[in-house]
């Protein structure tokens, strides 16, 4: 039995996990880099060769469980897709014990559980870290494009987006007004992640595309974008959202297979452990 993690059985059946994660190695819309479909393997092959103990919170959170809840292989359209992911979502949502968690594939993949999530949980905010607004409402001809990753979320919920630096201008007449923070802005305001944290409350799904980060410790991503998010002040932000709120459900994207691929894959890792970590410390207390 393939265990996140390699984390013990005990740890890893759906009876004796509080968290479930479902991967979906979907590449069928990116426009440049491609390789994203191999970003689950990339990030479980890392997990695995990850120390399990969290030392900034002393926890090891693998023992509340991470049940392995399969993979999303849907294929033959975007649309098709985003629905395959939206049922599976429903289905892992009736474990109200359980936080649901995702791993793509391109950021489309989002498309479909937020729509879930959101059907489940009233007033929503949508935290989205990302280099890019994602918010056309069809992109080549397709509304589950990644281009469009948020556009339904931002009409339905609170989106908050963080660590924007590429847009057409197209999108901007959809850009959620006060709740955009931008990397060039963020990089003069000491005080961002409180001003963030003001527009973040309630139920909270976070999504992660992993270009937010800058390329010079997460490289290998789809649309690498100079002047991203680093890792410390990322983390504060992320155990303070986790504090403050009900996190319900959160997603990490845009993991994408190339030569540099394994200091990304390992970023990605941890990131995704670090949030079980802020997520039981704060449920748990």
């Amino acid at each position: 039995m393939k265990t996140y993690a390699g984390i013990p059985e005990e740890n890893a059946s759906l009876e004796n996990s509080k968290v479930v994660l479902v991967t979906v190695p979907y590449d069928g819309t990116s426009t440049w880099g491609k390789g994203a479909d191999k970003g689950p393997e990339l990030f479980l092959n890392a997990s695995e060769n990850m120390e399990l103990y969290d030392i900034e919170t002393q926890t090891e959170p693998y023992l509340e469980g991470v049940y392995l809840a399969g993979e999303v292989s849907e294929k033959s359209s975007p649309e098709a897709m985003t629905e395959a992911v939206y049922q599976k979502t429903k289905e892992l949502l009736n474990h109200d014990d359980k936080l649901f968690t995702l791993f793509g594939g391109e950021h489309s993949v989002s498309i479909g559980s937020i729509r879930a999530v959101g059907e489940k949980f009233e007033n929503l905010t949508v935290l989205q870290l990302d280099a890019h607004t994602d918010l056309r409402p069809e992109f080549h001809g397709s509304t589950s494009n990644h281009a469009c990753a948020v556009f339904e979320a931002n009409q339905k919920h609170n989106l908050v987006q963080v660590g924007i630096r590429s847009m057409d201008i197209e999108e901007a007449q959809y850009l959620p007004e006060g709740r955009v923070f931008f990397a060039h802005e963020i990089a003069n305001n000491e005080n961002w992640i409180n001003d963030v944290l003001e527009k973040v409350s309630g139920n909270v799904y976070i999504t992660i595309d992993l270009d937010a980060f800058d390329p010079s410790i997460a490289p290998s991503t789809g649309t690498p974008e100079p002047g991203g998010l680093h890792w410390y002040p990322t983390l504060e932000l992320l155990r303070k959202v986790f504090e403050k709120c009900n996190v319900v459900a959160f997603d990490i994207v845009e993991l994408m297979d190339s030569p540099m691929a394994k200091p990304s894959a390992f970023l990605a890792a941890k990131l995704y452990y670090k949030m079980l970590a802020y997520y039981h410390l704060y449920k748990n207390n």
